[in-house]
């Protein structure tokens, strides 16, 4: 039974605009400034990537929305083992991820309550955050849209003053300082800082992946797609760009609260206390948003005999209650396990992790674009863009495997091919046509 109650255009778009600008706008700066600010160009590579993949997901919600975006669109153009593959990796990833998301309200609430800053109790802070967006879920979609909704609205605007006056505190000494601290070589750094961002533009998927509890999905989906996009690919540019101009690289990569710490220097300790606030309030938001968003991908596969049932068990509401409740302890778990004394190590770890994790799902996207795309009878020069649109999404997403760590992009095979044998004990038919 799906919930009665739906998410209408500006819903949708505000849940795509809130997991893309969860985390990564209040922490990214960070990773970006291990590279140094040569990470602009990482972020026009970036912004490009994206925007291909954004308008792959867009246009397959106005030709064919699915429940589960990816998954079901790898479910449908490549089988049921690829199918569940890609909703186990993209639920992993962004289980994953969330931490992340949790890890970023902590920092900020370091920021008010410096007592809060040992591994422990930072640990236990982060859990009690990740229950609260459990909860909200569990109230139902329209909780979800409400809290988004407003929290959005709120962060936002002191996010768009920093993007737009925070120029007029913009060193350019500053900025070609950190060029490249670390002397890598031009190749290297770019490609790094093109995978860091790829981070900020995860998300981009979220209203296809949630395409069952949005009304008029096939006008809405695409719309809050490529709205939610644009916007956030633009606060993201400048705002990181004018981080880069106020403090140099080798203390912004220090810090567990770029945007505070930019701001006390801007205008004194009144205006860190306003942006750790809305960085709390924004990226709470965010946690409560992605926790929808990867509880409908698995709901989707659960439904399809393709993941656990209990995955698939909803109450007279249309809720996946049991979803919720497994999904947060698994994140509490990841937590613990995660723990690192700088929130700044745990956040990159987590998040170099999620991002190698999530191209499999988008390269997955892409072929079914192509299928689908085919089927729905577009003529040629709808299908040279087809085309041209997935060898983006395939360059790009290839580019950042490519630049990633070895170590790391070991360690996400090993979870990709522990696919395997979880197939025939997650999928109830596993042999189905």
């Amino acid at each position: 039974m799906i919930a009665k109650k739906k998410m209408g255009l500006a819903m949708a778009t505000v849940l795509v605009l809130v997991n893309m600008v969860g985390t990564g706008i209040f922490l990214l700066p960070v990773s970006m400034a291990s590279v140094g600010s040569i990470s602009v160009i990482g972020w026009v590579v970036a912004a490009v990537g994206a925007g291909a993949i954004g308008l792959m997901f867009a246009m397959l919600g106005a030709i064919k929305p699915e429940a589960g975006g990816p998954y079901a669109y790898a479910r449908e153009a490549l089988g049921p083992y690829l199918g569940f593959q890609t909703n186990y990796i993209y639920w992993s990833a962004n289980l994953v991820g969330n931490i992340a998301v949790a890890t970023t309200v902590t920092g900020y609430f370091i920021e008010l309550v410096p007592a809060l800053g040992g591994t422990a109790h930072s640990a236990a802070f982060s859990i009690a955050v990740i229950w609260v967006a459990t909860g909200i879920n569990l109230a139902g979609p329209r909780w979800v849209g409400f809290f988004t909704g407003w929290g959005t609205v709120l962060a936002m605007i002191p996010l768009v003053a920093i993007g737009f006056f925070g120029w007029f505190w913009f060193n350019p000494q500053t900025f070609m300082g950190s060029w490249n601290p670390h002397h890598d070589s031009e190749w290297n750094a770019i490609s790094t800082s093109a995978a860091f961002a790829l981070w900020a533009f995860m998300g981009v998927e979220s209203a296809a992946v949630a395409s069952d509890v949005i009304e008029n999905p096939k006008r809405n989906v695409p719309l809050a797609t490529m709205i939610g996009l644009v916007i956030a690919g633009a606060l993201y540019i400048s705002t990181c760009t004018v981080l880069m101009g106020i403090m140099p690289a080798e203390e912004l990569a220090k810090s567990s609260a770029p945007f505070a710490d930019a701001a006390a220097k801007a205008v004194g300790p009144a205006g860190a206390v306003v942006i750790a606030l809305c960085a709390i309030f924004k990226a709470g938001s965010s946690l409560v948003g992605w926790t929808l968003t990867i509880s409908q991908s698995a709901l989707a596969a659960a439904k399809d005999g393709l993941f656990p049932a209990m995955f698939g068990r909803t109450d007279g509401r249309g809720i996946p209650i049991l979803n919720f409740l497994i999904s947060g302890v698994l994140m509490s778990l990841i937590v613990v396990l995660t723990a690192s004394p700088t929130l700044a190590g745990q956040f990159n770890e987590i998040i170099d992790m999620a991002i190698i994790l999530t191209i499999l799902p988008y390269m997955y996207s892409g072929i079914a674009f192509l299928q689908i795309g085919s089927r729905a009878g577009t003529n040629r020069w709808q299908h040279y863009l087809v085309v041209s649109i997935v060898a983006i999404v395939s360059v790009y997403c290839l580019w950042v495997v490519a630049g990633s760590d070895a170590t790391l992009t070991r360690n996400a095979m090993i979870v990709l091919f522990a696919s395997v044998p979880l197939y025939p004990i997650f999928a109830r038919d596993p042999l189905k046509k």
